[in-house]
């Protein structure tokens, strides 16, 4: 499980990054218990790392409770979204443009290839699957950009925003596909301003849309 991830990181940082995915996609609800042993089965790995993995996610904010004997997904407050979502404006659209000042040739053919899994998803049916997909696409797009401390944060922030909620939408996948394509197209074509400002409309889209789906 753990091979499929960037070989760089620390068995911890694969654990996490892989509950981090699991807990945004939906595959893992909030409100669910986490337990050490049943994570490590899973991954194929020893206690540590599911221990420590679970430490740096609770300082995130994406669980609650005792790692020790166990962690809980945090719950979902949707008065405080409006909060966040000006500040993941903020923050990854500065990673989209260092995306696009960093970006090489190897870089876009992995996005692509991220893109497509998405698509692929969504074409099956496999929601949890398409925004497992999604996760990864933003995640490695940023990564690009080299600027791991604003990365860090947005991760925080991502512990608090309702990608679970939004991406059950009806058709919101299929747009959010498309709004991909639109970020990709401006980082092939080094068009910061243009990456930038999808990345804006990516983010208030899936905003807004949920607002609309929660008034009426």
């Amino acid at each position: 499980m753990l091979g499929g991830m960037m070989q760089y990181r620390t068995k911890e940082e694969q654990v996490a990054d892989f509950l981090r995915e699991g807990i945004i996609s939906g595959r893992i609800p909030r409100g669910s218990r986490l337990k050490q042993q049943e994570i490590a089965t899973m991954l194929k790995t020893s206690i540590t790392p599911v221990r420590e993995a679970l430490k740096l996610l609770s300082a995130e904010g994406y669980v609650i409770g005792d790692s020790h004997r166990g962690a809980t997904v945090a719950p979902f407050d949707i008065e405080a979204s409006s909060e966040v979502l000006n500040l993941r404006i903020l923050l990854e659209t500065q990673l989209v443009r260092g995306a696009v000042e960093k970006v090489t040739g190897a870089d876009i053919a992995e996005l692509k290839v991220l893109g497509a899994e998405f698509a692929t998803a969504f074409a099956a049916g496999d929601n949890e699957a398409a925004r497992a997909a999604n996760y990864r696409f933003h995640h490695r797009m940023f990564e690009i950009a080299a600027m791991p401390q604003t990365l860090h944060f947005v991760q925080i922030l991502w512990a608090r925003y309702p990608f679970d909620l939004i991406n059950k939408l009806e058709g919101r996948v299929s747009r959010a596909a498309d709004e991909h394509d639109d970020m990709l197209a401006a980082l092939i074509a080094g068009d910061t301003g243009a990456a930038m400002l999808a990345t804006r409309q990516h983010i208030e889209t899936g905003f807004r849309e949920l607002r609309e789906s929660v008034s009426q």
